[in-house]
């Protein structure tokens, strides 16, 4: 079976910045989240959503190289909680909700984020 790869079924480079469009302002937009981008300057939050982009179309098997740091350097020091794991998942889920993600490829983007955890949240 020729199965395309996860980064064509999501849309490609384009669907992979629709998704980092809609999910940024969502956790930007957070009671809880949203103190992570405080005091953030315009032209760093435009890097960090474009170093999204980059990530998520090199993991997802994009051709796309990442020039940023590992998920475990990037996160140490910032006290991101369980809750703050929690509620960043419903925002996830939200926005693939809200672009019409089907299941399949949900299912596979959740996995894969779901091995961030323990490089992402402090324990």
């Amino acid at each position: 079976m020729d199965q395309k790869l996860l980064y064509e079924r999501l849309g490609g480079y384009d669907g992979l910045t629709i998704f980092a469009n809609d999910l940024l302002p969502r956790l930007q937009g957070d009671a809880q989240l949203g103190r992570f981008w405080q005091n953030r300057g315009d032209d760093g939050i435009a890097r960090e959503k474009q170093l999204l982009i980059d990530y998520l179309c090199s993991v997802t098997g994009g051709p796309v190289y990442y020039t940023g740091r590992d998920m475990k350097i990037t996160h140490k020091g910032m006290k991101i909680s369980e809750n703050d794991w929690s509620i960043f998942l419903q925002h996830a889920g939200a926005t693939m909700e809200a672009l019409q993600v089907p299941k399949q490829e949900c299912d596979e983007v959740v996995a894969f984020v779901l091995t961030l955890k323990n490089d992402i949240v402090e324990p």
